[in-house]
């Protein structure tokens, strides 16, 4: 697979970008939402900007990613095409967030039907049934209309979207 026909969104773990919150309040140019996840991430504004995994203008956290570096020194275009996959270091990542949950399925569906029409696939997913508006992993109603659930991915991964929001708001 050419890297250059990979969208910038399809990130080398399998994670769909057009479906995180930074990635979304930066397109939108929303200071107040980016201004939150700076603080909630411990990182200055100017770090927390995000145009995607493949983008040269990627959040703090992102830019430090272990799988970019990895991806890179292997050749290699997802995680999906080595050798070792899935190795230790992605089980763990996997495992710490809800919206983490389908990565073996994403990377097997890229390999499948190809990143570009992988990413078409997420757009859908992550857009919301009712007015169809994109939106993040954790939504779980639209934040344009409220419609329940707020996209596939929130209507399939409920419970642990929940606990883990719950978990959150307790800490």
């Amino acid at each position: 697979m050419e890297r250059t026909a990979i969208p910038e969104i399809a990130a080398v773990c399998g994670l769909y970008c057009g479906a995180c919150g930074i990635y979304l309040a930066t397109q939108a140019n929303d200071i107040v939402k980016l201004s939150q996840y700076a603080v909630m991430l411990g990182q200055p504004l100017s770090e927390t900007r995000c145009d995607g995994c493949r983008s040269g203008i990627k959040t703090a956290y992102c830019n430090s990613c272990f799988m970019i570096q990895c991806s890179r020194e292997k050749d290699l275009s997802f995680c999906g095409e080595c050798a070792e996959y899935p190795c230790e270091p992605l089980k763990e990542f996997q495992q710490m967030m809800p919206h983490r949950a389908e990565l073996w399925k994403a990377q097997s569906r890229i390999s499948e039907i190809g990143a570009v029409e992988w990413v078409a696939e997420m757009k859908a997913y992550f857009s919301c049934a009712q007015c169809h508006t994109g939106s993040t992993s954790y939504d779980l109603k639209c934040p344009h209309c409220g419609h329940i659930p707020g996209n596939g991915f929130a209507g399939n991964h409920r419970d642990a979207i929940s606990s883990f929001l719950e978990s959150r708001k307790k800490s």
